[in-house]
């Protein structure tokens, strides 16, 4: 009996290992090969990528501690091999708690993202924190506190997006069984 539960424990670590993974890989693919470069700021703000709307999806139908995970490094991964090494930290940071604050809300209560108010709400509420972490990073690089203002359109208009793409497509897949 207990080699059988031990099995199921390595197996399940084995399948959560997996999800995680592919989730990193879905938050990094939409980032990479999804974006538009906005004329608007001479920094990050400037790109509008759909790998918000796959960090909002990860978040709301797998829960905070994958949305956190998938956020942080799908999103750090790009900064990383796409040339804004620099930004790697903040984004990685912003991104994992963006990932685990729409995570939360949206398993509030035991509701696992079932809740079409609770998964827009936890979208709305976690671009300030996304906002803030990136204001704050690059107002350290920047050196001051007037450039990272020009990146503020770009990441509502990034989260905007993601909000009308992450949350319709939330609702469809919460009709199939494995996502109830």
């Amino acid at each position: 009996m207990q080699n059988t539960q031990s099995h199921l424990k390595s197996r399940q670590k084995t399948l959560d290992l997996i999800l995680t993974s592919m989730l990193i890989a879905l938050v990094f693919v939409s980032t990479v090969f999804l974006n538009i470069r906005l004329p608007i700021s001479v920094n990050g703000g400037g790109l509008v990528h759909l790998g918000t709307a796959m960090l909002f999806i990860a978040s709301i139908l797998f829960g905070p501690k994958k949305g956190a995970i998938a956020g942080a490094i799908g999103m750090g991964l790009f900064d990383i091999l796409g040339g804004w090494v620099l930004w790697a930290p903040i984004t990685i940071v912003a991104r994992g708690l963006q990932g685990y604050i729409v995570g939360r809300i949206a398993w509030l209560n035991g509701h696992k993202g079932n809740s079409i108010a609770l998964n827009l709400t936890a979208t709305i509420v976690s671009i300030p924190f996304m906002i803030a972490v990136y204001y704050i990073g690059e107002s350290i690089l920047f050196a001051n506190w007037i450039t990272p203002l020009a990146s503020i359109p770009g990441d509502l208009l990034q989260n905007v997006l993601g909000i009308m793409i992450a949350v319709p497509i939330c609702v469809a897949l919460k009709k199939f069984s494995y996502f109830k």
